[in-house]
């Protein structure tokens, strides 16, 4: 059956039927839309459209609908242009003459955006359960490793030393900024659009803060034109996946260099990696791989969906409905990305002495020194000048750091104190960083602290 077709005088050619059916991927609305067409039959009661026993048939069959979608094979055989068709003609099969009023004062196009929306809500809350998870095995793998001191680099270049745990909770901060961004998405969606007609409002004197409140709306559209236009509560969907994925894929990038050969900091467990069909030797770190390789997917997906809407006049267009594959590309990938990433990061072991030994051996604590000089007097300039010289002057002779006494800085710079030997242990110079957000202990451990605490409010 269609919702359409008084007009034409003929049926739609096969190649049309096919090339614009949208039922093979929006059938995952299905508990959405028979949820939506429930509380419109209760505003079809509350308008003096149906009898409350009409109403109870209707929403008696949808809940019979919602169980018999539950089983497998629902779908088997299904030629219904889109999902919305499949539900009323299932509707019609139970219910007979009284579900041809289930339209009555609503558009598709607002039946559409209120599926959608019901979906996104319960996608976002489930983002947030998924990085909540990875959140909590940050902070659990900081607290593996409290005291270990890894280079900080930039450039790619060994550039400071920082706590372990300080490098997590970079993660942390970007993570928890996904999880605010996938909360203001919720919000956004969580504008009821039913009442919106096709783009004019509707002609039914519906109570739109009713429905709202019958589906859990925090609030109803304020424009009808708008609503029939708008696909920005889905790009907000978009744009937070992307930025997850974005951040999953630069951490996924640290741990591959991590854990190869050539770093040896990192070892991802078995259950995280995979071997070579033809190399016997080899331990990859596929997971990590297809996490970076997925992000391109749902970036992917906000950009396709920018582009649809680029050019679209208003209101609707049929173009809107390729928004689905998109956004369900999106919620998969990042998804299974975030799931895989809880999993590798429960599951990695550190090896302290290797980050350690490597921060030993660079000149990471080149800047504690210069700003020790400073401290005492020498200007920054005059300063990072004297400790540039002394790097140079190490490398040259191929001198580590601890291979220097006090004596001989004070040698070579008078500006040099001897007391400032103990900086050349990169641990040192980690305590003078206590500002908040630094990487001193006491910084690092008053972060973690907090960060428990922003934890529990993503989980309250």
């Amino acid at each position: 059956m269609k919702l359409w077709g008084g007009r034409f005088a003929t049926a739609p050619s096969e190649v049309f039927e096919r090339f614009s059916g949208s039922l093979d991927f929006d059938r995952r609305l299905i508990d959405a839309d028979i949820r939506g067409s429930q509380a419109f039959a209760r505003a079809l009661e509350r308008a003096g459209i149906l009898t409350a026993g009409e109403r109870r048939q209707i929403v008696s069959a949808f809940d019979a609908i919602r169980a018999e979608a539950a089983h497998p094979g629902f779908f088997d055989g299904a030629t219904d242009e889109d999902v919305h068709t499949l539900v009323i003609r299932k509707l019609k099969e139970r219910a007979g003459a009284v579900a041809d009023k289930i339209h009555t004062g609503r558009s598709r196009n607002e039946q559409v955006s209120l599926d959608t929306r019901l979906w996104l809500r319960d996608e976002c809350d489930r983002m947030r359960g998924l990085l909540a998870g990875l959140l909590r095995a940050l902070l659990d793998l900081g607290d593996k490793y409290p005291d270990a001191i890894i280079p900080g680099y930039t450039h790619l270049r060994r550039a400071q030393a920082v706590l372990w745990p300080h490098y997590l909770l970079a993660y942390f901060e970007m993570f928890s900024r996904d999880a605010a961004r996938f909360a203001e998405a919720r919000r956004r969606a969580d504008e009821l659009p039913l009442g919106s007609g096709a783009l004019a409002g509707s002609g039914f004197p519906f109570d739109r803060e009713a429905i709202a409140g019958d589906l859990g709306f925090s609030s109803i559209t304020r424009n009808s034109m708008d609503v029939s236009a708008d696909r920005d509560f889905a790009l907000d969907f978009l744009y937070a996946a992307a930025l997850t994925m974005m951040h999953l894929s630069r951490l996924a990038e640290d741990w591959i260099l991590y854990s190869s050969e050539e770093f040896g900091w990192l070892e991802l467990s078995d259950a995280v990696t995979s071997g070579s069909s033809l190399m016997p030797q080899k331990k990859n770190p596929d997971s990590l791989e297809l996490i970076r390789g997925k992000s391109g997917r749902v970036i992917g997906s906000l950009v396709s969906l920018l582009v649809t809407m680029k050019g679209l006049p208003m209101t609707y267009n049929r173009d809107m409905q390729e928004d689905k594959i998109p956004l369900f590309e999106a919620a998969d990938q990042t998804a299974g990305s975030l799931e895989m990433a809880r999993v590798v990061v429960e599951s990695v072991k550190l090896n302290p002495a290797r980050p350690r030994e490597a921060a030993a051996e660079s000149w990471v604590v080149a800047t504690d020194l210069a700003e020790a000089l400073a401290r005492n007097g020498t200007p920054f300039h005059q300063a990072h000048q004297i400790v540039g010289r002394f790097v140079l002057e190490s490398v040259n002779q191929g001198k580590r750091p601890a291979d220097w006494t006090g004596a001989e800085m004070h040698a070579f710079a008078p500006e040099f104190s001897p007391d400032m030997e103990a900086l050349l242990d990169p641990a040192r110079g980690l305590e003078t960083r206590s500002v908040p957000g630094g990487t001193a202990p006491a910084s690092v451990h008053a972060a973690l602290a907090q960060a428990r605490k922003t934890l529990e409010s993503l989980q309250s």
